[in-house]
């Protein structure tokens, strides 16, 4: 339904990968060659999928995932991930590059995140942070793994020079009808509302921003840099990136409060490790108090049942909910929403765990590949 309603050029971004798209692969290879091992007459009539995150609970182990660009897939789509989140009993991060302001993501109710870039300004990106800070975020998300961009070449063949679309994607453009009356008409290019302050004047749209936003990623981003922004942030601290136990210890050194265990969905390193991978060695390095979240390559329901039995206290969700919020918007992600959690309940119910939280180990079996 998706690919059905949205351009070509927006359809490739949301799915495409890094170079060869192995670590795409590896993602869901990961979650497939975890076997469940079900328990058998156990009373599985009554069942609760929910579990506490940071101390408070959510209505399932899942999380929306920072995503950008996301008003190309519908006209203030940031908003429409946040309410259904909020509807869903669950949190939802905000990504620095949405369209829709963090201060109107807050207000809708969701319980609220939000993701920086490791931007070469430091001044402004302090700046953001304070704007999380006096809107009520719960949490900052630091994203650690963009010290260059991947090379994402399913999206690149799509323009003839940055941004600009090239002459198939723009007949394709002229006849999804029901997206050009949605994102373009009368709207207008979306434009990124959270980055005022880093950008030119008036070059604040998803066109124009693009590529200057690209040359103020800091590739000098280091442990130092997380300190400071553990100095500047008084609320939960989180570190998107982590694939390595030596690196979740020296973040829990560090007073970071959770970690999200993430290749970026394939998009970054190709033949990259795959989270779910690595997600025990990491839970056993910082021991059964940090929280931990995986990313990449989850798509069922099973798969965050998998996550959680494996070590993880929630899972982030991104093209899962995306293909729902391209395919009908508000109505779309909640159905996605609630497919996940239906399949989250059918899971549990045949491995005759009815409750989330006493899910282990012992409910898989990992394969030796």
């Amino acid at each position: 339904m998706a690919a059905a309603r949205i351009p070509n050029f927006c359809f490739e971004y949301l799915e495409g990968g890094a170079d060869d798209e192995l670590t795409l692969r590896y993602n869901r290879a990961g979650f497939d060659a975890v076997n469940f091992q079900p328990r058998t007459l156990v009373d599985v009539s009554e069942r609760d999928l929910g579990c506490e995150l940071f101390g408070e609970r959510i209505a399932m182990p899942a999380i929306i995932a920072p995503t950008g660009f996301n008003g190309l897939l519908s006209h203030e789509g940031d908003l429409m991930l946040a309410e259904a989140a909020r509807d869903a009993g669950i949190p939802m991060c905000q990504s620095m590059v949405s369209t829709v302001s963090l201060e109107r993501i807050v207000e809708s109710g969701v319980r609220h995140w939000m993701q920086i870039y490791p931007f070469k300004d430091r001044e402004n990106l302090a700046g953001v942070v304070k704007r999380a800070e006096v809107a009520g975020s719960e949490a900052i998300v630091l994203t650690t793994d963009v010290a260059a961009f991947g090379n994402r070449e399913w999206d690149r063949r799509n323009y003839r020079a940055p941004m600009k679309l090239n002459l198939d994607n723009m007949v394709d453009v002229a006849t999804r009808w029901r997206w050009l009356f949605d994102v373009l008409i009368p709207h207008g290019m979306p434009r990124f509302r959270n980055l005022g302050d880093f950008l030119p004047p008036g070059q604040d749209s998803a066109r124009n921003a693009a590529t200057f936003l690209s040359s103020q990623m800091d590739p000098s981003l280091n442990w130092d840099d997380v300190a400071w922004l553990r100095d500047l942030w008084p609320r939960k601290l989180i570190v998107k990136g982590i694939l390595r136990p030596d690196d979740a210890e020296r973040a829990k050194q560090l007073g970071v409060d959770g970690l999200v265990i993430t290749n970026h969905g394939g998009r970054q390193l190709d033949t990259c490790v795959a989270p779910i991978d690595v997600l025990p060695e990491i839970r056993e390095a910082v021991g059964p108090d940090m929280t931990l979240i995986i990313d990449s390559g989850l798509r069922r329901g099973g798969d965050f049942v998998k996550a959680r039995a494996l070590g993880a206290d929630a899972a982030m969700s991104g093209r899962a909910t995306l293909y729902g919020l391209a395919a009908a918007g508000k109505p779309g992600v909640a159905r996605a929403l609630e497919i996940l959690r239906s399949e989250i309940d059918r899971t549990l119910a045949l491995l005759g765990c009815p409750v989330l939280t006493r899910l282990g180990p012992d409910c898989v079996r990992v394969p030796r590949r």
